[in-house]
């Protein structure tokens, strides 16, 4: 499993995160094997959040055998102090871990909501009092939708985040607004050696009315080995991006890291080609608006 260095964390992390969201509606049983798996295939950095369901659950099974080898970042979406705070601790606790490396701002996507975590008495203030506990190593931010790379940016300007999380694919970084915050975005970080991860790498699009869902996905993901390689491919061949969350689908997990370790196989003209020949392509965020 090809690996990345962190930035300013230092961390070797394996390029391919395990993203926590697809632990949130199976068993435990189920849950073991894709974390076995995961393990066994070299990853080594662990994604989840408070608000994935059972996900922190499922993890904290795992946490006594394996905390001091895996790096283990999770999220609040809360945007007030006390409300934060109290998901940290129960975070804590249903992890099962005494610190978690990353805490993340979950979901921040628009200036509104950048504010709000900002303000007085707002989710910052707890993730540096919890760090300042030593409950947390490192504070980054996340976000979904089309203006997240610009919100992430001026997130960088307010404050030293030491990580992002935010959405690209083939699709996204093609239009035009949304390719010049994410190209603002890299620079900076880069600038800051703040490790950029991204979301949403393997998404197709929105799922269609009336379609049947099966995958677990709240979009809908691609699922067939080819396409998976070439978005995989794009992603990780990209200048400044370090790694990407897998989609929250345990049944696509096999897919994801098989594409991942066979990544220099396909170049670059043959990922932009494949997938730039798929006519149902979209944004999973739904048609494109004005980006902040």
């Amino acid at each position: 499993m090809l690996r990345r260095k962190m930035g300013n964390i230092g961390f070797e992390s394996s390029v391919l995160l395990f993203g926590g969201a697809k632990l949130g509606s199976v068993t435990q049983d189920e849950a073991d094997r894709s974390i076995a798996f995961a393990l066994e295939h070299g990853v080594n950095h662990i994604d989840t959040a408070a608000s994935y369901g059972d996900s922190e659950v499922r993890l904290g099974k795992w946490m006594p055998e394996i905390r001091k080898d895996v790096f283990l970042a999770t999220k609040t979406a809360h945007r007030g102090w006390k409300e934060a705070k109290e998901e940290i601790y129960r975070s804590l606790t249903r992890l099962r871990t005494d610190t978690i490396d990353l805490l993340q701002l979950h979901a921040v996507g628009t200036i509104e909501e950048l504010d709000k975590c900002m303000s007085a008495g707002g989710a910052l203030e707890a993730a540096l009092e919890a760090k300042e506990e030593g409950l947390v190593r490192h504070i980054g931010i996340t976000g979904h939708g089309h203006s997240a790379p610009a919100v992430h940016l001026e997130a960088l300007r307010r404050f030293a985040f030491e990580t992002v999380l935010t959405p690209f694919n083939y699709y996204l970084y093609g239009l035009p607004e949304y390719r010049q915050s994410f190209d603002a975005l890299v620079e900076e970080t880069k600038r800051r050696e703040v490790p950029l991860r991204v979301i949403k790498a393997v998404a197709k699009g929105p799922w269609a009315v009336g379609q049947t869902r099966n995958h677990a996905t709240w979009y809908e993901p691609f699922d067939d080995q080819r396409t998976i390689d070439a978005c995989v491919h794009y992603a990780l061949s990209h200048e400044g991006i370090h790694g990407f969350a897998s989609a929250g689908d345990i049944q696509l997990f096999p897919k994801i890291a098989a594409a991942v370790e066979k990544f220099g196989t396909m170049d670059d003209a043959e990922a932009r080609a494949l997938l730039a020949a798929i006519p149902e392509y979209g944004s999973p965020f739904g048609a494109p608006t004005s980006i902040a």
